[in-house]
């Protein structure tokens, strides 16, 4: 069974990801936290944690034995640039190298659609260009990685349904839940290797879509 670090483990789809993996046959989830008491809600659940501060720490220890990272961590789209630069920027690149110091196999990055070209997004482009910085990172790595660029997220119930290209003709939305399953799907090795895509709600099952997109 693989160990999965999931950074950004007590956020919105950080929580679903860990609830989704906690089932699995094939992986374990190890929850990133950096709060004494966040360490309830993953003993609750019976999910391994290990404690990181991503503005702070020296993060390799929280890689050992670690097979695969997904990071799901943000500073959000309202947040400042200085939060955002130090959590979705410097934080990410800290993972990141800690992540190819212990030879992790894969590295799957939550980034944003737009994040190919913050300056057309003028509310949101210090927050693109930090999640921009980590991507182009990733990439040069020399890391095995996925980046997943989700539209808008919401709260709404996942319909496991999705429209997912490298770049898509327009923006769009995704509830949390089909994120989470992207993320996880991307687990499998095959699968988007060493892709970028962008993803919005739409009629084609998480799978076959993501199937697809591997061959294209």
């Amino acid at each position: 069974m693989e160990k999965i670090l999931i950074v950004g483990a007590t956020g919105s789809t950080g929580k679903r990801i860990i609830e989704i993996l906690n089932n699995s046959q094939s992986f374990e989830p190890v929850a990133m936290i950096r709060k004494e008491e966040q360490k309830e809600i993953f003993d609750d659940m019976e999910v391994k944690w290990v404690f990181a501060d991503l503005e702070q720490d020296d993060l390799s220890p929280a890689l050992k034995g670690i097979d695969k990272v997904i990071f799901a961590a943000g500073s959000g789209s309202k947040t400042g640039p200085d939060k955002t630069t130090e959590v979705d920027e410097k934080g990410a690149i800290k993972v990141i190298d800690a992540a190819k110091k212990a030879k992790v196999k894969k590295f799957i990055m939550l980034s944003a659609m737009g994040a190919d070209e913050p300056s057309q997004h003028e509310k949101l482009e210090h927050y693109l260009k930090a999640k921009a910085t980590a991507d182009k990172h990733l990439k040069e790595s020399g890391l095995n990685y996925t980046i997943v660029r989700p539209g808008g997220l919401t709260d709404d119930m996942g319909t496991g349904r999705v429209k997912i290209s490298e770049k898509l003709d327009s923006l769009g939305e995704i509830p949390r839940d089909d994120v989470a399953f992207l993320l996880i799907m991307s687990l499998a090795d095959p699968l988007v290797k060493n892709m970028s895509f962008e993803a919005v709600e739409g009629e084609e099952p998480i799978k076959s879509a993501m199937i697809e997109l591997s061959q294209s």
